[in-house]
């Protein structure tokens, strides 16, 4: 791979690089005390609860995004990408008010709180790429973009509506905005069509270490809600295999199906235990809403497509799709395909390939993994091209079948689909 594109780190093209991570991929630290809170360090990483990670309901949280986690118990998340990068790409790590390198390309991290709306990180977004215009001394410079898993959603909704929130009652009209900052944007196991993966997390919590972050502080975080499935996905089976129609973004859905911070007690020991006392049903009724929303306005049609995406995913793993209906302790529950027995919902009603976290239809999507159903109309995604890896969600960034064709897409100019008229 060095040797391939050594020489291309000498092209006069010098498009600056941004690097989204995904949910959890960026640490937070207290704004007064400099008190690292995420990922921590690996006692926390191993025994805490990270109840410090709760959101309380407000925006003006006291905790800031300082950089990517790259590396967490030694395993790394996103340094090996970012080391080809520099050595094979040409790359140089640059923050945004430092000038642009002498020669190479300039490689921008953008770090930022993965718990709050996915609006406002668009808004972080823009504030970055105006930053490096004025770095450049070019109001009119475009960048590119590769984002994993929830940073793609980022991306997306910046490329459709900048900076603008049109999740609070006006959607109004796909303005493109940031489509027009872009040159190519590359998607890594991103789950454009929700993650059943996170609907388990606002279940039953979400593994770290050798505990879990509790229901209950999960339901503080908007862009958990943001990653759900889709509103056109089939998400729920009952005992016997069928579907069941049933509105996951209605609060009523999951009082019905004792679901999240909705669960009546239990016996299940799995189950983390929920601090009712920090629940606020309002406030989970209004993320549940707007996340109902973004699907919607990250989906129907756009008038023009001035960038065809490309996406990467995961093909090779097990990978939940649908939760199903049990009786747990004399009570109805939708709970996750690893959790108790499957009645007659076999795996195949159950699970996916995917990356084990985002399921292949995802990725692309679209509703089933049947490639001979057409495309529903309001599943709109601009797609240059696919590429599929036996990888699971957490490699995907270290994969080196991903960052060779990553350099070749970044690295080549024009494309074979950068042709393509635009919708």
């Amino acid at each position: 791979m060095g040797i391939s594109y050594q020489g291309a780190s000498t092209s006069p093209d010098r498009t600056p690089l941004i690097l989204i991570p995904g949910l959890f991929g960026s640490k937070l630290r207290r704004v007064t005390t400099g008190e690292e809170i995420w990922p921590g360090s690996w006692q926390s990483v191993l025994f805490s609860d990270y109840r410090e990670l709760a959101l309380r309901g407000s925006v003006d949280s006291p905790v800031e995004a300082f950089d990517l986690a790259e590396q967490v118990l030694g395993f790394d998340y996103y340094r090996p990408l970012l080391e080809t990068l520099v050595r094979y790409g040409g790359y140089v790590r640059t923050r945004p008010g430092q000038a642009p390198p002498a020669t190479g390309r300039a490689l921008y991290v953008f770090p930022y709180d993965w718990r709050q709306d996915n609006a406002l990180h668009a808004v972080a977004l823009e504030r970055l790429i105006q930053q490096i215009r004025v770095d450049h001394h070019d109001p009119r410079l475009k960048v590119d973009i590769v984002a994993h898993s929830m940073g793609g959603v980022v991306a997306r909704y910046y490329l459709r509506f900048g900076p603008r929130d049109v999740l609070g009652g006006d959607p109004g009209d796909i303005t493109l905005y940031g489509a027009e900052h872009v040159r190519k944007l590359v998607l890594l196991g991103t789950p454009n069509f929700g993650s059943i993966s996170a609907l388990e997390g606002m279940i039953g919590g979400e593994p770290v270490g050798l505990g879990r972050i509790p229901p209950d502080v999960i339901a503080t975080m908007p862009s958990v809600f943001q990653l759900l499935p889709h509103p056109l996905a089939p998400w729920l089976l009952d005992a016997d295999g069928h579907t069941v129609d049933a509105d996951l973004y209605d609060t009523a859905t999951w009082r019905s199906f004792n679901m999240g911070i909705f669960a009546r007690s239990r016996t299940d020991q799995r189950q983390p235990m929920v601090d009712h006392e920090n629940i606020d049903e309002r406030l989970f009724a209004t993320y549940l809403e707007k996340a109902r929303r973004l699907a919607w306005m990250l989906s129907t049609p756009e008038p023009r497509s001035p960038i065809r995406y490309v996406l990467f995913g995961g093909n090779c793993e097990q990978t939940p799709a649908r939760l199903q209906l049990r009786e747990v302790d004399g009570a109805t529950r939708a709970e996750g395909p690893n959790t108790g027995s499957r009645g007659r919902a076999s795996a195949h009603d159950l699970f996916e390939p995917g990356d084990g976290r985002v399921t292949k239809p995802s990725l692309l999507a679209r509703e089933t993994l049947d490639p001979s159903a057409p495309q529903h109309e309001e599943a709109f995604l601009p797609l240059a091209y696919y590429f599929f890896l036996c990888e699971r969600h957490d490699r995907l960034t270290s994969n080196p079948n991903f960052q060779d064709n990553l350099l070749h897409i970044l690295l080549t100019p024009m494309l074979p689909w950068d042709t393509l008229p635009r919708r």
